[in-house]
């Protein structure tokens, strides 16, 4: 068969469903259920997978993460689960759509002053749930605009409380742990802002306050870091037992301030063996974890899916105040300068832990190796919901279903990893896995502890490893081999005919990235520290 014959072939099967497939149920048992289920998205920001404790090998430091250590024992660990893309806006636009960011048009990170956000073009997993039935809720970072219509509230969240973008975007009046350290909002973040542009000093957001958003409104400016933490927990438990006193099927979103910088946690008393601030706040993110798998499980835990994962791997530039790739440490990249994590295409970029937890459904105590993504969330939970996704666009995600209640490991034959800015053009698909195999077509570095950078590199015909004995990615394999050759083929063919499917796609969407000083949020735009009260 030629390839061109190949290619329309099978950008006529995508064209049909494979992006959006849906693997086989049980025919008796998921769609038949009367009760719909709950579900509780938990997304942690900029978390190594081997922060989790129950991802780290015997004989390594003691574990950070009891809660969800013991929501691993009682679910699903799922050890080769990636998120969409490797930075924020881009992740989260992906989860929430189920389609890459060429088609929902969200390929890099929205800024304080940005007027746009999410296309209104796209539909989310909340506004496909809401109109099925469900009161949806979500606490935490939206980071997916904050103007009018991109609000949560506009886009499908019946309730919201939380930051509209990272907690490092803004100043604080008790700033946390940060590197460098950023200075307090006094006195008024628009006069610091301009002292420290003066003196070389730009790395910290000091023209606007950091604000905290209940719903529309924002409630605190410059909010209370120290206290975040304790709001997120009480305002997830009060959602909980409000979907319970309704009596209506729910979905709450968390989308946690940890593990990105500033940290805060509370009481910290430096101490070496139990591994500093960092440890301290994973222990403290663990415990809201565990607060609200508690709550759920007294609630109606027979029929809540807990899905904990993370949005992209660690802040490698941060140093002590990131975490842990775990043997994902992209040595190809890291022997020739910069950073291999976040914003990056190696491993440590987008390999994050994650857990599924539904006792009864779930099976206690397993382990899935499916090659699974955050892309693949919107489906899930649509197909357990009995709820159908709009017909007018195409998807890239797969129904776990089966994965996650029938121990199959049917997960992704193939996965697209798309650049978040170390190298190449945002939002480009450079990077492709294959069962075990992984290509690239670009590599570059983010910045790494210490300030180096790595160059950005093409590569025809790509680079391609095999995990299965290089979880480093040290090692390429030889060209010309013939297990390179066949690998070299397969990919070649997927990744045209998913870059033909995009570019012949009807419903692809334009994010607006232009930024307005007037756009930043502000309570009170004439205060010169942008002030308001706190309601709670």
């Amino acid at each position: 068969m030629s390839g061109s014959v190949f290619l329309l072939l099978l950008a006529g099967t995508l064209l049909c469903g494979l992006l959006f497939h849906t693997v086989s149920h049980n025919e008796a048992g998921d769609r038949t259920r009367t009760k719909r289920p709950n579900f509780i998205i938990i997304l942690a920001d900029d978390i190594g997978w081997g922060d989790l404790g129950a991802n780290q090998q015997a004989g390594q430091s003691s574990s950070q993460t009891p809660h969800l250590d013991l929501m691993a024992q009682q679910g699903m660990r799922l050890t080769d689960f990636h998120s969409p893309a490797s930075t924020c806006s881009p992740s989260r636009a992906a989860l929430l759509t189920g389609r890459h960011g060429l088609r929902n048009g969200v390929t890099h990170n929205f800024a304080v002053g940005s007027v746009g956000g999410l296309p209104l073009s796209e539909t989310t997993l909340a506004e496909i749930l809401h109109q099925g039935g469900y009161y949806t809720a979500m606490i935490g970072k939206w980071h997916l605009g904050h103007n009018g219509p991109y609000s949560p509230t506009n886009r499908g969240f019946d309730y919201y409380l939380g930051i509209p973008y990272s907690n490092d975007m803004g100043c604080t009046d008790l700033p946390g742990y940060e590197l460098p350290s950023c200075p307090p909002c006094y006195p008024g973040p628009q006069i610091l802002h301009n002292r420290l542009k003066r003196s070389g000093y730009s790395s910290c957001y000091t023209k606007v306050a950091l604000p905290l958003f209940e719903n529309r409104t924002i409630v605190e400016q410059p909010l209370d870091l120290w206290r975040l933490t304790q709001r997120y927990t009480s305002t997830a438990l009060n959602v909980i037992h409000t979907a319970r006193e309704r009596g209506q099927p729910f979905l709450l979103y968390v989308a946690l301030a940890h593990m990105h910088v500033p940290l805060s946690p509370p009481s910290y008393a430096p101490h070496p063996s139990e591994g500093g601030v960092y440890a301290a706040s994973l222990r403290e993110m663990d415990g809201l974890v565990g607060a609200i798998k508690n709550a759920s499980d007294a609630s109606d835990k027979e029929n809540t899916l807990i899905w904990f994962t993370g949005d992209n791997g660690p802040w490698e530039q941060k140093c002590q105040y990131a975490g842990s790739v775990g043997p994902f440490l992209g040595k190809w990249q890291t022997s020739r300068g910069g950073g291999s994590a976040k914003r990056t295409t190696w491993e440590g970029g987008h390999r994050v832990p994650t857990v599924s937890y539904w006792p009864g459904r779930v099976p206690a105590n397993s382990t899935s190796s499916a090659l699974l993504s955050g892309l693949d969330i919107f489906p899930t939970l649509l197909s357990l919901a009995g709820v159908n996704p709009p017909s007018d666009r195409r998807y890239d995600g797969i129904d776990a279903t089966d994965v996650l209640l029938h121990g199959k490991e049917t997960g992704n034959e193939f996965l697209f990893h798309p650049n978040s800015g170390a190298a190449g053009k945002y939002g480009d698909l450079q990077t492709v896995r294959l069962g075990r195999h992984k290509a690239f077509y670009i590599t570059g570095a983010a910045e790494a502890c210490g300030g180096s950078k790595g160059r950005q590199e093409l590569h025809d015909p790509p680079m391609i490893f095999d995990l299965s004995g290089d979880k480093g990615e040290e090692t390429p394999l030889d060209p010309t081999t013939e297990e390179y050759k066949e690998v070299d083929e397969r990919v070649r063919r997927w990744r045209e005919a998913l870059l033909y499917d995009i570019a012949t796609d009807q419903s692809v969407s334009t994010a607006d990235y232009a930024t307005d000083q007037s756009a930043a949020p502000c309570c009170d735009p004439r205060h010169t520290a942008c002030r308001c009260l706190t309601l709670g």
